[in-house]
């Protein structure tokens, strides 16, 4: 079940800024040029320094802002620090916590979408053993996207590998946006990890690229590869 959400086809790709500096984002950005359009800023870039000038920066240039910290606190914490993201043009902020946190976040985010992490990408049923969750991945990732539509959250982050579960048991009440976008063949560290194609197939409505287009060894030609994949599987 694919996404019935209007989005511009050119707006699904979300280049993940993965990078040391704001010089080095700033860098990456100047090369992909009107390539990309949409763009998340990590938690690697605001421990740097200068994140919220790189937010600017972007918005200047008409990019369209995720930033992904993925809170995690008291909710009266997590909902004032979702408020200090309120007037900056930003798109999608995540949080990563339980009921509480969510309608925190929900309740103090007036232009900003708030996404709702379910499970990580790169953990798999061994790693949930770890943490104490004795359920499968899909059965938290439904549960968890559940509990995000009733608390007021705009759509989940989840892996491809559960998008088109979502679409069955949730229809399109949320946004899915999947990271973890990698080859038929990934050696890295993301375990739950689908094409583009499948990804957009299955129901997301964003797809969430980093390594494959930040280490490309042109990094613009690959973003375009992955805009013109978009492109075809939305259309047909």
């Amino acid at each position: 079940m694919t996404s019935k959400a209007e989005i511009p086809a050119s707006d699904r790709l979300i280049v993940a800024l993965d990078v040391p500096t704001i010089s080095a984002a700033k860098e990456l950005v100047t090369v992909l040029d009107d390539a990309v359009v949409f763009y998340k800023v990590g938690l690697e870039l605001f421990m740097s320094g200068g994140a919220f000038e790189l937010v600017t920066w972007l918005r200047e240039r008409d990019k369209k802002v995720f930033v992904d910290l993925k809170f995690f606190d008291v909710p009266a914490t997590v909902g004032r620090a979702v408020s200090q993201l309120n007037g900056l043009g930003i798109t999608f902020a995540t949080i990563h916590g339980n009921d509480a946190i969510m309608q925190a976040a929900a309740a103090s985010a007036e232009d900003v979408d708030i996404l709702a992490v379910t499970v990580l990408t790169s953990l798999d049923r061994g790693d949930l053993s770890d943490l104490g969750f004795e359920c499968d991945v899909s059965e938290l990732v439904v549960s968890r996207a559940r509990r995000a539509v009733v608390h007021g959250c705009a759509g989940v982050v989840a892996s491809g590998q559960e998008a088109a579960l979502l679409r069955r048991e949730l229809g399109n009440t949320l946004l899915v946006v999947v990271p973890g976008i990698r080859p038929v063949d990934n050696q890295d560290d993301q375990k739950r990890t689908v094409s583009a194609e499948q990804a957009l197939r299955d129901g997301a409505d964003y797809l969430v690229v980093g390594r494959p287009i930040r280490d490309a060894n042109d990094p613009k030609a690959a973003a375009e590869q992955i805009q013109e994949e978009i492109y075809q599987t939305v259309a047909s």
